[in-house]
């Protein structure tokens, strides 16, 4: 059974979020703050996190830092703090999925399980990519960039592969967050900025001047096919 880390000051939503998860076949482990969450993600392990942004101490994008400096352990955010700027903020800092309340708890659960099969990595057609010196193998979901080894978020997996797997087609961004979210939302679309930044410093010999993630202005992105 996978195991998801709930990390939320509000006792209610905690719990509430913790029934539903648990009504759909998850182990729930809880957290109030983010010392509390830091500590339960190193001693259990989780197989995702949902995170509550306006944590007291500790805030939740500094648990996100937190976590993406040991693992790449999927993270989805719930807050009540709806502004644009978050929500990019919440995606740069590697969020791989976002919602804001009030929100259906049944939407969660389903955004959940989304995001956990995306990074299952038992994929059926599973193959090898390959652009100049980046290699995605899709199957071990497993990046590598002049034979070096490279972290990604899962959702970073997900944008690389779709702009990988068709080089040189331009991608709206409404079309990449149907990609990574099953879903186009004009209020997320610049989130898609902040992932490929993210991708760029991780994948890019010089990210200001970019080789594979090449932005076409006024469009969207494409992936370099020369």
């Amino acid at each position: 059974m996978r195991t998801v880390l709930v990390v939320d000051d509000e006792l209610k939503i905690t719990r509430l979020v913790r029934d539903y998860l648990e009504q759909a076949g998850f182990v729930v482990v809880t957290a109030s703050d983010g010392k509390g969450a830091i500590a339960a993600a190193r001693q259990t392990k989780p197989d995702l996190v949902v995170l509550d942004l306006g944590l007291p101490g500790m805030d939740g994008l500094d648990v996100i830092r937190h976590l993406r400096s040991v693992s790449n352990v999927p993270v989805v955010v719930i807050t009540a703090r709806a502004e644009e700027a978050d929500r990019i903020v919440g995606l740069e800092m590697g969020a791989d999925d976002y919602v804001v309340k009030p929100f259906s708890p049944k939407e969660l659960v389903a955004r959940v399980r989304a995001v956990l099969r995306r990074t299952d990595g038992h994929m059926t057609g599973a193959e090898i990519l390959r652009v100049s010196d980046l290699v995605i193998d899709t199957g071990r979901r497993r990046v590598q960039v002049a034979g070096e080894t490279v972290e990604l978020t899962p959702t970073e997996f997900d944008l690389l592969h779709a702009l990988a797997s068709q080089p040189g087609r331009v991608f709206t961004r409404g079309q990449l967050l149907e990609v990574i979210h099953g879903m186009a939302v004009v209020s997320y679309e610049r989130a898609i900025d902040a992932h490929v930044k993210n991708l760029r410093r991780k994948i890019e010999p010089n990210p200001a001047h970019p080789m594979y993630l090449v932005t076409v202005h006024g469009i969207g992105y494409r992936m370099n096919d020369a």
